[in-house]
């Protein structure tokens, strides 16, 4: 065991570790459970709503990071291959998917702490970020609000030479804001492709190897016949990277729930737990033996 998240004096200090089984504070081999239940301890310990000391952010994401690569068998037998040396591609059927994407985990530090604890604590969220297509948007109304009220205050005088200059000066924030808005609009670009049927993508496709549907606009063909291949792999690893975490909340709360009937001794909340349906583990399951 390597205790790499001490408390001293009231403050969180986290050590630098060689790899993720020692964030964790765990052996090797350590079982799915052992890894459950070293991390419901410690992100407890060091999640940074709770905790106001220095470095109990970093610490948190450290934790859940190390925690989403371990629990998955497929990540964790390419981390203890590899090391500290993160993959870029693993081979499936001689071709190359982006499905390790790195040593890290496919969902957020915070989301994998709802999954566990649900919101037990709300004021900060952690946004995962995709690796394609995706921008995030800037709240700039309270601001803009602000400043309008501001503007408002201000009294032109008609006899003061320079009254139209500064209230020229005084707007000049609210045009950059609306200029750069307007220039963004036009600036992002549309994904070539969604999962869901929407407005703009309309017509749908099928992937080629594993015959996983997409949705694409009519001019498709057209401006990516050349790249179609490497796109239908991003499809693939987009819709395995969702059925990872639908699978994930599923076999946590069938868990959860069997926890619920023991602890209460209740035999038909027992049997509810043991019927429960997990879908989205199934089809991940049936895509990883076509993949074979």
């Amino acid at each position: 065991m390597w205790a790499c998240v001490l408390v001293a004096s009231n403050s969180y200090r986290t050590k630098v570790c060689k790899d993720y089984y020692e964030v964790l504070c765990v052996s090797r081999d350590a079982d799915e459970e052992l890894l459950k239940k070293q991390y419901r301890k410690l992100a407890l310990q060091v999640h940074p709503d709770k905790n106001k000391a220095p470095g109990a952010g970093d610490a948190f994401k450290a934790i859940g990071n190390a925690y989403a690569v371990l629990s998955d068998p497929e990540k964790r037998k390419l981390y203890d291959m590899n090391g500290n040396r993160p993959t870029q591609h693993q081979s499936y059927a001689g071709e190359s998917y982006d499905y390790s994407r790195g040593f890290e985990g496919d969902i957020s530090p915070e989301e994998l702490f709802n999954m566990f604890f649900g919101n037990a604590f709300s004021s900060n969220v952690y946004v995962r970020r995709g690796p394609r297509f995706q921008h995030q948007r800037q709240q700039h109304g309270h601001a803009s609000a602000e400043a309008h009220a501001d503007m408002l205050q201000v009294k032109t005088k008609t006899n003061h030479p320079h009254s139209s200059y500064s209230v020229l000066l005084q707007m000049m924030p609210i045009i950059v804001l609306v200029g750069m808005s307007l220039m963004s609009s036009f600036l992002v670009q549309d994904p070539p492709y969604s999962l869901i049927r929407t407005a703009k993508h309309q017509y749908e496709r099928k992937t080629m190897n594993l015959l996983l549907p997409y949705y694409v606009k009519e001019n498709f063909m057209a401006e990516h016949k050349s790249n179609i291949y490497r796109l239908e792999m991003d499809v693939e690893a987009d819709h395995i990277a969702n059925l990872r975490s639908s699978c994930f909340r599923e076999k946590n709360y069938k868990e959860s729930l069997l926890w619920r009937a023991k602890s209460l001794r209740d035999a038909s909340l027992e049997e509810r737990a043991q019927d429960y349906q997990m879908p989205s583990c199934d089809r991940l399951a049936q895509l990883s033996r076509m993949r074979v």
